[in-house]
């Protein structure tokens, strides 16, 4: 009878597919081999076929063993699922962990974080959004997502807790095919009228919180758009020039797809840190997951 199967038999079942013989599958389940023996006896009673071959000197799975263990290993993985995400749910861990990123923030860190999140509560389900400029605060605010990473100065809310996390150095770059790529090095650094002479590509804000303000915009022509992918790209393409993070565009540096600007109007040598915050709603604590995901960030940042 297939409904007095038990976890027990499919744990046995395994625990022999796995390490080939009834004594070393009673090791690893710490039982005497007749016991082991005794459940697999019971189990193939039960679902009227031969699991295992025992007429040679060890068991060899037949072919309808080999077919049902496949079902076996996913019905113990569901319970296990299931037993961890009721443990969980019992400690108050998140059945959903929404963090969302500011567009200048190295998305390689996040996956280092995720994934020291996954070892510690593989069951809690992630969603990333990757937000510029007042896209992080907006989101937090609207408690679409739990926990943020937001990065400069000019985004603070009081509802809003914010602590330190990393520095992103900004570069002011310019496709090697752009006019300015062609000055002379000998010529003077570039000055804000100089630069205002060429389009400038500009990030443009998915929230409401930066109507009317500009930051770091030295040109009256912008090419505003909703991407940092597609900033890079059209900077690259020689369209415009542009500030973006140096881990993004270090390679293109280094290979000569993209040049420095020189200029001291965005910083020394073209080059301005700018601070990084864990940010998350002050009257929305943060659970066990979104803690473990925050401690992660401060390592990997």
């Amino acid at each position: 009878m297939i409904d007095a199967l038990t976890l027990d038999q499919l744990r046995v079942f395994a625990a022999v597919a796995d390490t080939g013989s009834f004594r070393s599958a009673g090791r690893r389940l710490s039982r005497v081999q007749s016991a082991v023996s005794h459940a697999i006896a019971n189990m193939e009673g039960q679902l009227g076929v031969t699991l295992f071959d025992r007429s040679g000197r060890r068991p060899v799975m037949t072919p309808q063993g080999q077919a049902l263990l496949a079902n076996a290993r996913d019905i113990l993985l569901r319970v296990d699922a299931l037993r961890a995400r009721a443990q969980g749910l019992g400690e108050g861990v998140e059945l959903e962990l929404p963090i969302v990123v500011d567009t200048l923030f190295p998305i390689a860190a996040v996956g280092t974080a995720l994934n020291a999140l996954r070892a510690a509560y593989p069951t809690v389900a992630t969603r990333v959004s990757v937000l510029p400029l007042g896209g992080p605060i907006d989101a937090l605010l609207t408690g679409s997502h739990t926990l943020g990473i937001i990065a400069g100065e000019h985004f603070r809310h009081p509802r809003i807790a914010v602590e330190a996390l990393s520095s992103v150095q900004m570069v002011a770059v310019v496709g090697a095919g752009h006019p300015l790529a062609r000055r002379p090095p000998s010529d003077a650094a570039l000055g804000t009228p100089e630069l205002a002479d060429h389009l400038q590509i500009v990030q443009s804000d998915p929230s409401t919180l930066t109507e009317g303000r500009d930051f770091a915009v030295l040109s009256p022509q912008t090419c505003r758009v909703s991407g940092q992918d597609t900033k890079h790209a059209l900077i690259l393409a020689g369209v415009g020039w542009g500030r973006l993070p140096l881990w993004l565009v270090e390679r293109d540096l280094a290979e000569g797809r993209l040049l420095r600007l020189p200029t001291d109007s965005l910083g020394r040598a073209s080059q301005v840190a700018t601070e990084t915050y864990l940010a998350h709603r002050i009257d929305l604590p943060l659970g066990p997951a979104a803690r473990a995901l925050a401690a992660a960030l401060r390592d990997a940042g």
